[in-house]
């Protein structure tokens, strides 16, 4: 029935379909292996991409080459930049998105794409010989050969959902868990755990009173995720604002007996930054209320998803609470909200390329490794994708740095550090992020995905086209000198001080009262030049962030550059820690663990101090 394929993906979720895509797209023959081929790109949660640091994931796998920028662009409804009142490394993009589009487009795209074949089946099993994978087995009995494999099983794997004291085994609402494969991989001497997430009521838009809520529009001027020209929204869906209220604590509250997470019926630990309303009522007890995101699922439904009231209380708890919030009071409730538990596998099991320790050509990508979100699971499966296929044709690894993308960032601190809660990424957890901003991701990535033959000339050439641009413009103002006529109309309209002299441009580009866009415009020499260059407002703001942060951006770089000594000293796979008796009993047993690639990601494992680090020097004679 089946012939071989280089590259089975397990999962047609956010991670598998950047898997497929991204193997696909390099030559591999792919087989994406799904329970439902409806349910191809499914948004199991909020019907959104991006956000604080997920929005510069998403640029990245644009850059890269990988599809969600694309499928984000396509089906989106409502586009805002957040955080644009902070400097350009906390800008985040954020789309609300058609959720049926959403899938649509995805699986439109991968039908679109050559070498990408499907079946739908439950994977029960993997095909193992002398420790390496060539295979899956299926619930009908079928083998399918392949080189490599990988799995992305999402809240899959013995998932189990509860609504109050009811639980029933799933993978989502009405959607079967997956089973066999947890069981045979412990056999095979990996490690697993159980994590929990959860998802609100969705409720009958049609019977809220939105003239009580406070209305979120987007941005005037809306963007978009990648760097292609994808469609640009001209109308957008509003979001709406309301708040729980003492009131509804209370109702809440009388249902927390029957609650599956105080009773101790879950035992995975939940995400800590995504919490359920019944936690942040018990966590934060002092706050008499907390605000709820009331967010469309798309241009042509009345179904709306309730973002802030995740919850897994009984189903009439739910709808007698959500009629006390203001604007919900004759609220029809299409379905509850629930908690999900499933399996997962410490992610310290693995490679920074993602594939485990314990069988060769075998990759993990997205919840199963720990983390939460779909921005997050896309960047690892686009990622697995790339090595299982560069493995399989014996190329090198594929590896992004921290200092190169969030998703470098990611992969590292999954495989170094491991994680205990579902991993979120947040700007904070990178320490070069005014390097890894979103609006530079192709400069930082497009040449490595043109490079590996994943990212496509028309993107490379595009991306080449648009830095000579803004270069020309940086070199034009560090040549000219601004007249004074010229420039103090607006500067003096900004509060600003005028010049009394002619001045160079960039002094004047670095002052933060100045918005270049409007300048240029105020300032008939600049604007001629501008014009005459064909120079974007992209462009002139990406000109604008070099001028304004050029010495923050340069001391980034040199603290990369010094860290970057340390990951080229290469540590030996097979090296034997216990032979240095003089690293921590902590260290030789976390160095023996993780087995880490280079000094630098030794650095970064817990447990392992600086003066660790020191002895390893010594040893290697640095």
């Amino acid at each position: 029935m089946f012939t071989e394929y280089d590259v089975v993906v397990v999962g047609a979720g956010h991670a598998g379909c950047e898997a497929a895509a991204a193997a696909a797209n390099l030559g591999s023959r792919v087989l994406l292996v799904t329970m439902n081929m409806a349910t191809i790109g499914q948004m199991s949660c909020n019907p959104a991409m991006g956000g604080i640091a997920k929005g510069q994931i998403v640029r990245e796998i644009d850059a890269l080459g990988g599809y969600s920028g694309i499928v984000s662009d396509r089906s989106a409804i409502q586009f805002k930049m957040l955080n644009r009142s902070k400097g350009p490394a906390m800008w985040s993009p954020r789309a609300q998105n058609d959720r049926m589009r959403f899938a649509e487009e995805w699986r439109l795209m991968l039908e679109q794409t050559p070498n990408v074949d499907f079946f739908q089946d439950m994977v029960t099993s993997l095909l193992v010989a002398n420790d390496r994978v060539y295979g899956v087995k299926t619930g009908l009995g079928v083998e399918i050969k392949a080189k490599a494999v990988v799995l992305t099983n999402g809240t899959f794997l013995n998932g189990l959902i509860h609504i109050g004291e009811k639980n029933f085994g799933g993978g989502r609402a009405a959607e079967r868990a997956a089973t066999g494969i947890t069981e045979q991989l412990l056999v095979f001497g990996f490690e697993s755990g159980r994590m929990k997430t959860g998802t609100p009521p969705r409720v009958d838009g049609r019977s809220l009173d939105y003239s009580k809520m406070e209305i979120q529009p987007g941005d005037d001027e809306p963007g978009g995720f990648s760097y292609l020209d994808t469609p640009r929204l001209s109308k957008q869906l509003p979001c709406w604002m309301t708040y729980t209220s003492a009131e509804v604590h209370d109702t809440l509250k009388r249902g927390f007996d029957k609650s599956p997470m105080f009773s101790g019926r879950i035992q995975g630990l939940g995400p800590r930054y995504c919490p359920s309303i019944e936690d942040k009522i018990d966590r934060f007890a002092d706050k008499e209320r907390h605000q709820l995101f009331v967010e469309p699922e798309g241009w042509n439904t009345v179904e709306v998803y309730v973002n802030g009231f995740s919850t897994s209380l009984p189903e009439d708890v739910q709808y007698e609470a959500l009629r006390k919030v203001q604007g919900f009071e004759n609220v029809k409730m299409f379905r509850p909200g629930y908690a999900i538990e499933y399996d997962y596998f410490p992610p310290e099991q693995l490679t920074l390329t993602l594939e485990t320790k314990r069988i060769e050509n075998l990759y993990f990508a997205g919840q199963i490794n720990g983390t939460t979100g779909y921005e997050e699971a896309a960047g690892q499966g686009l990622m697995a994708g790339i090595n299982a296929h560069r493995k399989i044709h014996g190329q090198s690894a594929f590896v992004l740095s921290r200092s190169e993308a969030y998703i470098g960032v990611l992969i590292d601190d999954l495989v170094t550090k491991g994680t205990e809660e579902p991993y979120r990424m947040f700007t904070s957890r990178a320490e070069y992020r005014i390097l890894l901003r979103q609006d530079n991701a192709d400069f930082r990535l497009t040449p490595r995905g043109f490079e590996i033959g994943l990212a496509s000339k028309e993107r490379f050439d595009r991306m080449k086209g648009k830095y000579a641009r803004v270069d020309e413009l940086i070199a034009y103002l560090g040549k000219q000198s601004a007249e004074p006529s010229e420039v103090n109309p607006y500067l003096e309209a900004v509060g600003t001080p005028p010049i009394v002299q002619k001045l160079k441009y960039p002094p004047l580009v670095a002052r933060p009262q100045l918005d270049f866009r409007r300048f240029v415009e105020a300032v008939p020499s600049l604007k001629s030049f501008v014009e005459s260059r064909n120079i974007s407002e992209e462009e002139q703001e990406l000109a604008e962030i070099q001028l304004k942060y050029e010495g923050y951006i340069r001391k980034e770089q040199e603290m990369a550059q010094k860290i970057a000594r340390l990951e080229h000293i290469e540590l030996h796979a097979n090296f034997d820690y216990h032979q240095l008796k003089s690293l921590s009993t902590e260290a030789r047993q976390k160095l023996s663990a993780i087995k880490p690639r280079n000094i630098g990601q030794a650095s970064r494992i817990s447990g392992v101090s600086p003066s660790d680090i020191s002895v390893l020097m010594v040893y290697l004679g640095r």
